[in-house]
């Protein structure tokens, strides 16, 4: 099989949306786009439930956000930038599912976990002209979508025009280990979306995220608790400067796509559903969002009891980046990459090979 090199050009947008104003997030990504030509880029990227916000107690407040998949407000404009800036296009955002896809409650102690689940996390994109081309519902949902989200039915690759070509779309927490299992050792894993990957021959790999900053203990997830880091604690950090750990952390999820050849050996040896052919190399666009979430619109959306945790103001990573990894090199290649309170587009070039 030959391999000719070919370029990849995308764009990641990292802003700090505001909780639950739709309208003005989308305005404030448009302006951010405005010094964007047609045909200048193949790829366009915004995080996880960007104009919507993340952080929602319950159904019950998440339901007047929640989005028609063809016609709703993320779909209408990634539709229509997709259509003038003649590239593709992709975001998150909550989706309204059909009535027939609602699940029950989870039940619990919790009162969130007593409403039924309406909605998915979940990610669209759009072509060139302006058609739907994917779709994708988070499979690994976090603790603060399981009140009101129903997972998604597996990961899944997509065969996209030139130069994408196989394409894996993912959201934020699929990058960690599913429960029930753990992570227990770099050897080991689990590594369910890298194995995705090697399996399904994925030579490009996008993560709408809304990661937050690690806490104090360094676990790392899509979201840490709201108490554990203020903005005050950080004051001193360079706005410039993405945060090494989270993008050292994304880097070791991923470990089987670049770990050295006899490590993959060890590792996958019992792993016969391996495709033929596994891609040398495979492109990883990590698009996280920046900035703080609560305040006093969220304290109109959730119940006293809640404010603390979910209000306090929770500090996204931001820290997007563009990274290459090779089979058996033995270490992740970080080509580009934004700080954490950066605020901007991250107009990014990167070799990729086709066949």
């Amino acid at each position: 099989m030959i391999m000719i090199p070919t370029q990849l050009r995308v764009a990641v947008v990292q802003f700090a949306p505001k909780l639950g104003q739709v309208q003005a997030n989308i305005a404030k990504a448009r302006e951010l786009c405005n010094g964007l030509k047609p045909r200048s880029i193949d790829l366009l990227c915004f995080p996880e439930m960007i104009f919507s916000g993340y952080v929602f107690q319950d159904t019950a407040a998440i339901t007047p956000y929640l989005e028609h998949p063809h016609t709703g407000p993320t779909s209408t404009f990634c539709a229509e930038l997709a259509r003038s800036l003649e590239c593709c296009v992709v975001a998150g955002y909550p989706e309204k599912l059909d009535p027939r896809e609602h699940a029950p409650p989870l039940g619990g102690d919790s009162l969130s976990f007593h409403q039924p689940r309406i909605g998915a996390n979940s990610a669209v994109m759009y072509g060139p002209t302006g058609e739907r081309i994917g779709a994708y519902r988070k499979t690994n949902l976090y603790k603060l979508d399981l009140p009101w989200a129903v997972p998604g039915s597996g990961f899944t690759t997509m065969t996209l025009p030139h130069p994408l070509g196989p394409t894996t779309l993912a959201i934020c927490n699929d990058l960690n280990v599913q429960d029930p299992a753990v992570w227990e050792s770099l050897e080991e894993g689990p590594y369910e979306l890298a194995r995705h990957c090697m399996r399904s021959g994925t030579r490009l790999l996008i993560l709408l995220n809304a990661w937050l900053h690690p806490d104090e203990d360094g676990e790392e997830s899509d979201a840490d608790s709201a108490n554990d880091t203020t903005p005050e604690e950080n004051d001193d950090a360079d706005e410039m400067e993405p945060s090494w750990e989270v993008i050292n952390y994304w880097a070791m999820r991923l470990n089987p796509l670049w770990t050295t050849i006899q490590d993959q050996k060890a590792t996958h040896e019992n792993d016969k559903d391996l495709k033929q052919g596994i891609p040398n190399e495979l492109l990883v666009v990590v698009c996280n969002r920046s900035g703080n979430e609560g305040g006093e619109f969220c304290k109109k959306l959730v119940s006293p009891s809640w404010v603390n945790w979910f209000c306090s103001g929770n500090r996204f990573a931001g820290s997007s980046a563009l990274m290459s990894l090779r089979r058996g090199s033995g270490r992740p290649r970080l080509l580009h990459m934004m700080g954490q309170r950066e605020e901007g587009v991250g107009l990014w070039t990167a070799n990729m090979a086709v066949q």
